[in-house]
């Protein structure tokens, strides 16, 4: 009974992704390549390569490269202040990419039409209720609303604020996806009673067996609990850094000297705002490159959510997901019960 009220509550979400389980894969530099993006997709879900800094030549390969072990659909995740922005969309019009995730603000003009024009679906996350709306009224496809308990790049507010502000009063005019902090079904069913469609998940399948981290980076995750995902300090008001959850080790010191450098450098008229933060999105890029390709988990970056508590150790993707499918079918059941 759960599981059947599962699939009409996911219902929407499912036929707009074209998969069986309206979990998204939360897109992580260096971690949502072919292998794990392959595995969500060919499990039920749906893979989300994250093109972080890559070169346009470099998103072709990860593409195609995917494309040949899955033939289920999958998403390309772009960051809208990445400098080769169109090219990146071409890219993924020519491979029919058939859904582009924006993040980082709000699209630059004329990107919504591009890539819409290519015959993919746009879908773009919303850090308030205002802005929300503004993706809408310009077109974009569906939303994910993420909350500060993510890992990565994150925003000022919970999951739970947000899901009560944004859900109420634009669930019905757009497919809305909820991220942050989600690490057991029994929250998945209580965001799709809401109104949400879907779910995006990262940090709960950064330790599957199809996931390319090095095993000190998952050993981290293993170990960790709730209160070891910190946020990055902002050292100078001028310079607007995107504050980075990830586990606490050295890093998050050496973040604040970088931050210190770049400020001096704004200082003395050396660089532009916009090519201050620049730095720090290429800073992040190889402090989590480190951690995550050469297994440097004290001098790199370990970005991680909240939910990072919850990873009890390395399972496949198929039997990850399936516990999730399970917790929610559950926690629908027991509800229908007592109600």
């Amino acid at each position: 009974m759960g599981h059947d009220r599962l699939k009409r509550l996911m219902k929407r979400g499912t036929d707009f992704l074209g998969c069986e389980v309206a979990i998204l894969g939360g897109a992580m530099s260096w971690i949502s390549e072919r292998h794990l993006v392959s595995a969500l997709s060919n499990a039920g879900a749906f893979g989300v390569i994250a093109c972080g800094a890559m070169s346009p030549e470099l998103l072709d390969t990860e593409i195609a490269e995917t494309k040949k072990r899955t033939e289920r659909p999958f998403g390309v995740n772009l960051i809208t202040m990445h400098p080769q922005l169109s090219e990146l969309i071409d890219v993924c019009a020519r491979h029919g990419v058939s859904h582009v995730v924006l993040a980082g603000g709000l699209p630059p003009p004329g990107s919504i039409d591009r890539i819409k024009g290519s015959g993919a679906k746009l879908i773009c996350f919303a850090p308030a209720l205002a802005l929300a709306k503004k993706l809408v009224r310009s077109g974009v496809d569906a939303l994910v609303i993420e909350g500060m308990e993510a890992g990565g790049h994150i925003g000022p507010v919970s999951t739970s604020v947000l899901a009560q502000e944004i859900l109420p009063p634009l669930a019905a005019d757009v497919p809305i996806f909820v991220a942050g902090g989600i690490g057991h079904g029994g929250l998945i069913a209580g965001y799709l009673e809401m109104g949400a469609v879907g779910v995006q998940l990262g940090t709960r399948f950064v330790c599957a067996n199809e996931c390319i981290a090095h095993p000190n980076f998952k050993k981290a995750f293993i170990r960790a609990s709730a209160r070891d995902a910190i946020t990055s300090v902002q050292i100078d008001p001028r310079l607007p850094v995107i504050p980075v959850r990830a586990i606490r080790n050295k890093e998050m010191e050496s973040f604040a000297a970088k931050q210190r450098e770049v400020a001096g450098l704004l200082d003395a008229g050396t660089v532009e705002m916009a090519e201050a933060q620049l730095q720090i999105e290429h800073y992040w890029a190889g402090a989590l490159r480190r951690a995550v390709i050469e297994g440097d988990v004290e001098s790199g970056s370990v970005m991680a959510g909240q939910s990072v508590g919850m990873v009890k150790g390395e399972a496949p993707v198929a039997d990850i997901l399936r516990d999730l499918i399970d917790e929610a079918a559950h926690a629908l059941e027991r509800r229908s019960v007592h109600a």
